[in-house]
């Protein structure tokens, strides 16, 4: 049998290259388990930080060390490998802008290739919180208040900028979240207090992004849900995450012992039903294909549940929440990978029929 050979695309241009290579080589690993081996060929690729694209032996190099690669400056950034003309399926691993965002969705596309994940629209939709805040409420999915701001509202003129703190406190109590709209795994993300802070806080944010989104806080436990599916879509177990710091930031994410996993999370079962119900409402809302996993709070003090964010590609090592929450759901994390693949199959196919 003649082996798929799998473009397994990571690294990227943005500050997540680090867990893009730490995914990237867990699912090297769960493709050459002993259920993948005859299936699949891995072809890797890595995109430097500069955004060149390798192929050959430096990807397999930092698939076994797990060390990002020295930039090689000299090389073309426009100029793709040859060997992307052998790929069958791409597996693009990359997190965050220029990787999740549609971008390298888009390019995927035009070289009518399956993919694993979702398309343009679902990609940029769930990386741009604003955008995908307007898919919720349209959907009909409760969530927290919020005001959507711009990097030109704040750094436009300083007569402007007390008038929209001023707009804001108005809207918002404290404490809030300030967020850059387009990055992730907590990136540029500040809890503040008061107008001090606040003023601070958009600054700050408006450095990583030109689009900036303010969010009500609220006393919730946080919890996940991981979606699988195309059009035919699935919910896994619920679960939570816990933690001591004042917030979910960057360092609590990636610090080894700053937080727990609970899978199942300890929920009233009709909680959980509920939960899942809106995972797969939230998916279908920012038309995701593939995988997501979907955050939500849960006000326990009045059983409300507020949907948070999408994650159209979420972090994939094996202890990260989404191939966990699917393991606990009776899909072992080597079939999780080729229950993927075959799904962008799938949806290829499906596209190609119609064309």
């Amino acid at each position: 049998m003649t082996k798929l050979r799998v473009g397994l695309l990571f690294g990227g241009r943005s500050g997540e290259h680090e867990v893009s290579i730490s995914s990237a080589r867990a699912i090297a690993k769960a493709l050459s388990a002993e259920q993948n081996a005859n299936k699949y060929e891995i072809l890797p690729f890595y995109i430097q930080k500069n955004g060149c694209w390798l192929a050959g032996e430096i990807p397999q190099q930092v698939l076994e060390s797990g060390i990002p690669h020295i930039e090689n400056k000299n090389l073309n950034p426009c100029q793709l490998p040859d060997l992307v003309t052998q790929v069958d399926v791409w597996f693009p691993i990359l997190h965050g802008p220029n990787g999740e965002d549609g971008t390298i969705q888009g390019l995927l596309t035009l070289m009518q290739v399956p993919f694993v994940g979702s398309g343009v629209l679902g990609s940029a939709l769930g990386m741009d919180k604003i955008a995908m805040k307007m898919a919720f409420e349209q959907a009909g999915l409760p969530q927290v208040k919020y005001k959507a701001l711009t990097r030109a509202q704040v750094w436009s003129n300083p007569c402007v900028f007390p008038k929209l703190c001023d707009e804001i406190e108005a809207a918002l109590d404290y404490p809030c979240f300030v967020k850059p709209a387009n990055l992730g795994s907590s990136v540029g993300i500040a809890k503040v207090r008061s107008r001090q802070e606040l003023e601070a806080a958009l600054d700050n944010a408006a450095t990583y992004d030109r689009r900036i989104i303010v969010e009500a806080g609220v006393v919730a436990r946080e919890v996940e849900c991981a979606v699988l599916g195309n059009d035919q879509t699935k919910a896994s177990t619920v679960g939570e995450i816990t933690f001591n710091s004042d917030f979910y930031d960057y360092e609590t994410k990636y610090t080894a012992g700053q937080a727990d996993l609970l899978i199942p999370a300890p929920l009233p079962d009709a909680v959980s039903r509920q939960i899942q119900d809106m995972a797969l409402q939230a998916f279908a809302a920012v038309d995701a294909a593939g995988l997501a996993r979907v955050d939500f709070f849960f006000v326990e003090a009045t059983g409300e549940i507020l949907i948070n964010e999408i994650n159209t590609f979420p972090g994939f090592t094996a202890t990260s929440m989404y191939p966990q929450l699917w393991a606990d759901s009776g899909i072992p994390f080597p079939d999780l990978v080729d229950r993927l693949i075959q799904l962008a199959l799938e949806r290829y196919s499906g596209a190609e029929s119609k064309s």
